[in-house]
This record gives structure tokens, sequence and C-alpha cells, in this order.
């Protein structure tokens, strides 16, 4: 019997700014007006994303041990139990019922004939900007998944502070106890963000979850194996696009043309609907609010294109390359200098 699916949340965004520009709305509503708040004061904005999993049995107690730091760390379970030391990992698959699963997928798959096996669990990283106390953090969390999972899917967190911005992997099994297959979509994302800030928000830290382009971000976002590919300079997409800016080739000029028609409209949907919020506030007689919304839009910068923000990334590296090691003219060169440089060399610059 094939599994049911639960897709998680609404799809709407809370604070859907562009369409405030396209036609008139209702009133703001007292959360619409927070969230409003939050977002032109800059309040820190909350991630959610999915990185990794496991989908063998191997991968999951693999996955656990590298997340429990080898049991140096307590991974806390969905039934608060504290799971640490040398071999913790290994109680998990038992725990969880994975073997089992895991049997009845190969049964699945040797009869559908599939290649690539379903995940057996969900990796969930919860981050905050750094000065986010952890203990908050975790907790917010925790509310999350009791919300969202308990009774049915099987879960377990750990907090991680090793790094400047605290975060906490929320592994999910990807099969509740009733049978049913977890699907994570964007909406998903999108509501457990706003929860998240939710939990944040009660337990008195400033949190936030909106759109990027709702904040004047333009950036593509980037799977995170690219992203940290790009931190250590070793993304060979982006060195591929760099050779093809350098040779002006048609497909880089295409792919900016494209892109850079495509922030436009964005960014006029989203300034528009900003000044729309800010005239209903203002009807709504909330003017210091209103005032706070212009002020935002006006500082926003203006949008570029991912090839722009290379092209600019690259022209700031040749810069800095420069004034590290300036070229030596004629008038500094010493007579030893000169002599091994050549009269060539000498001559021309004179």
């Amino acid at each position: 019997m094939p599994r049911k699916v639960v897709d998680l949340g609404s799809g709407q965004a809370l604070l859907d700014i562009a369409s405030y520009g396209r036609s008139a709305q209702r009133p703001l509503t007292p959360r619409q007006r927070l969230q409003i708040a939050l977002t032109v004061r800059r309040a820190p904005e909350v991630m959610v994303k999915v990185s990794g999993g496991a989908r063998d049995l191997g991968g999951v107690e693999a996955h656990f041990g590298y997340l429990g730091r080898e049991g140096s760390l307590g991974v806390e379970t969905d039934y608060g139990w504290q799971l640490a030391g040398k071999g913790f990992e290994k109680k998990i698959v038992p725990d969880w019922d994975l073997d089992l699963w895991a049997h009845r997928r190969q049964d699945a798959r040797s009869i559908r004939g599939t290649r690539r096996p379903a995940k057996l669990v969900h990796n969930i990283i919860f981050s905050m900007p750094p000065g986010t106390p952890p203990g908050k953090l975790i907790k917010a969390v925790r509310r999350l998944a009791e919300n969202q999972f308990a009774m049915k899917h099987r879960y377990a967190m750990v907090l991680h502070t090793d790094e400047s911005h605290p975060h906490v992997h929320l592994v999910v099994k990807a099969v509740s106890e009733q049978g049913e297959r977890l699907n994570l979509r964007k909406a998903t994302l999108r509501t457990w963000r706003q929860q998240f800030a939710t939990h944040l928000r009660e337990l008195g830290v400033a949190a936030n979850a909106t759109e990027r382009a709702v904040r004047g971000q333009h950036r593509t976002p980037k799977y995170d194996a690219i992203y940290r590919a790009m931190q250590r300079n070793e993304s060979t997409r982006e060195r591929k696009e760099v050779r093809e800016l350098a040779t002006k080739s048609p497909a880089a000029f295409g792919r900016h043309l494209k892109g850079r028609s495509k922030l436009e409209r964005t960014w006029s949907n989203v300034v528009s609907g900003w000044y729309t919020v800010a005239q209903m506030l203002q009807k709504e007689h909330h003017s210091n609010l209103a005032d706070e919304v212009r002020y935002f839009v006006a500082r926003m910068a203006p949008p570029i294109t991912d090839q722009q923000h290379l092209a600019g990334k690259i022209l700031n590296q040749s810069h800095a390359l420069k004034r590290a090691h300036p070229p030596e003219s004629a008038g500094n060169l010493s007579d030893q200098q000169r002599e091994r440089n050549g009269p060539d060399a000498y001559s021309y610059t004179r």
C-alpha cells in the first residue's frame, strides 16, 4: 500500500509585500504590523534549512555520530532522554525501527526497480546570528519539534556552539509512526521559520522570518555545499562563471540580462508594496511606523545580478592584490635592480 505524503505548511507568506502594491488590501492585522516593525528595524533573521540526512542505516549512525561529536555532546530525543558516550548512535536505529523501515523499503525498491532509496532521516538546521543565547535557541527548537512531530515522527536534536552562530540540528525520522512520509517543501520551511521566530520572541529573543526580496536582498540562495565551496574559493561553478565573464561569453551575458530583468520586476513590486504599506499605516494612524517604512525603503540597495556581484568581487580582489604588491617604477629601482632588469626595461620606463 502506498504511504500518504504529508505536506506541512500553508504555502502563504506572512508578509506578502508585493501583493500590497498590486491591489487594495484589508486593514493590517496586529500580527502583520509586528512583522513590518521587525523587518524595517532589521531584527535578526532566523535560518531554517535542510542539510543532508541519511538513506541507509550506516549513514544514520555516521550522521548521529558526527552531530554528537562521537558522544562528547548530549543528543536530546523526543522522549527527553540525553544520549551520549561512545557508540550512543547505535541505540537510535533499533529504537526508531529504522532497520524495519529499511528492510520494507528495500523490498519495495526490488519490486519497482527503483535505484536511489528515499531518506530514512532528515537533518534540519535551525540557526541564529552570533550573540543569541544558546539555551533559548534550543528551547525554541524544542517547542517547534513538540508542536510539529510529537506522537508522529521520532526526532532528536543537538546544540552546536563551536561556530560563531549557534545552531541546532534537528534529525527527524522521515516516516511517521502512522506510516506517513514527511515531504519537505519550501512552504514547509517557510512555516517553520515563522514558528521558530515566534518561539524565540516568546523567550525574549528578537527574531524575524521574512522573504529575502522583502528585505531588499537580491543574491540567489545557494545550496550549502556550493556556498561553502565559494567561501573557500574552491567553487568550480564560480570559476566557470569567472572564465565566461572574462571572455565576455554570450551565455554569461544572457544570464545577466535574464537575471537583471527578473530582479527589476521583483524590486519594483517590493518597493511599490512597501510604499502602499506606508500609506495604509498612515491611514490607520500608525504614522511613526509609516515613517520607519519609508526610511527602510530609502536605504534599500539597488538590485544587482549574481554576475555583477561576481565581477565586483573579482575587481576588489584585483585592487587588493595591487595594493599588497605595488608595481615597481623605474624611479624606485636601485642600480642593481636596473642592471638585473636590463637596459630595455630601463629605457622603456623613461
